[in-house]
């Protein structure tokens, strides 16, 4: 079966009809606003409803306290909870008090960090994604085009549903899957034009990579 993909930082009803008519199974609402492909509550609140029904909903969050995670939650009727640089004590809360599904992104650098994965448990994630670290004191803790050295994760067993992101892009993507097993893979700046800037056709790209 065919890896499940997500295109992450979408933001117009064009880029969201190619990546559902391309066969992408989640897309990605990116609410923190120093990232080039942060969405309004307003501009979320209409592609929510556009996507409703053909595509599972995932906020994209950085540390986000409770009023943000509840306004975005309102406006993008989302059906997940991405949640960067939080504690497992904080994700936890996240999904005790907000009924939701919560991804638990492992920023990865160096094989030490794969370890990370065993601090997860049921009360604190539903699914783990594998993330490129980015470097110290970067603006963005993702979206940067950056790796993970795929042989790292070649056998690697793992307790929860988990996907991989982390500078994919529709010419590498077939081979990273081949390498980590991967069940979804994870794809944001790999399907740009500019920075925050999706082309449809590299959505449609990348999906035919992941489908054959």
């Amino acid at each position: 079966m065919p890896a499940q993909i997500k295109i992450c930082g979408i933001s117009t009803p064009d880029t969201l009809n190619a990546a559902v008519g391309s066969g992408a199974s989640h897309v990605g609402f990116n609410f923190y606003p120093p990232s080039p492909r942060h969405v309004t509550l307003e501009l979320a609140q209409a592609l929510a409803a556009h996507a409703k029904g053909r595509v599972q909903r995932v906020g994209v969050f950085v540390d986000p306290d409770d009023a943000t995670l509840a306004a975005a939650i309102g406006a993008g009727t989302l059906d997940a909870l991405q949640l960067n640089k939080v504690t497992v004590e904080r994700r936890a809360d996240v999904k005790a008090r907000f009924g939701l599904p919560v991804w638990a992104v492992v920023p990865v650098r160096v094989p030490g960090d794969l370890a990370l994965r065993n601090q997860i448990d049921s009360s604190s994630a539903d699914f783990v994604l594998y993330d490129a670290a980015t470097p110290a004191g970067a603006a963005l803790p993702g979206g940067m085009g950056l790796r993970i050295d795929w042989q790292m994760m070649q056998g690697l067993s793992h307790p929860w549903p988990w996907g991989l992101a982390g500078g994919l892009d529709p010419v590498n993507v077939a081979e990273a899957i081949r390498i980590t097993g991967a069940p979804l893979v994870d794809v944001a700046s790999g399907v740009e034009s500019a920075p925050g800037i999706k082309d449809v056709d590299k959505i449609a790209a990348f999906c035919r990579a992941v489908q054959q």
